[in-house]
């Protein structure tokens, strides 16, 4: 008598064969946590990029005084509005991209 080609789970005489686990569906649960970060840094970007975008003077002004290091990120931008304008364009774009090249 052979053995069976994959071990029998419990390894009781009513045991059923486990089947095998199909390598591609490992990556796809492996690599999940990734396609979800980029989702929700995409997501951060268009929605960030839209407030930027329709209210520039009042995001610079909340994240340019006491905001734990985000003052030197946003310093450009102070009376800028136009500026801030361009880089919400840049930012959504650059958004949906990410998110497009999503698979799952």
């Amino acid at each position: 008598m052979t053995s069976p080609p994959f071990p029998r789970e419990s390894g009781g005489p009513e045991s059923q064969e486990t089947a095998p686990v199909t390598p591609g569906l490992l990556r796809a649960q492996e690599n999940i946590w990734g396609s979800r970060a980029a989702e929700m840094a995409a997501i951060f970007m268009v929605g960030d990029g839209l407030i930027g975008l329709l209210q520039p003077r009042r995001h610079v002004d909340l994240w340019k005084d006491e905001a734990l290091g985000t003052e030197k990120l946003v310093k450009p931008f102070v009376d800028q509005p136009g500026r801030r304008r361009l880089y919400a364009v840049v930012q959504i774009a650059a958004g949906l991209a990410l998110a497009a090249r999503q698979k799952r």
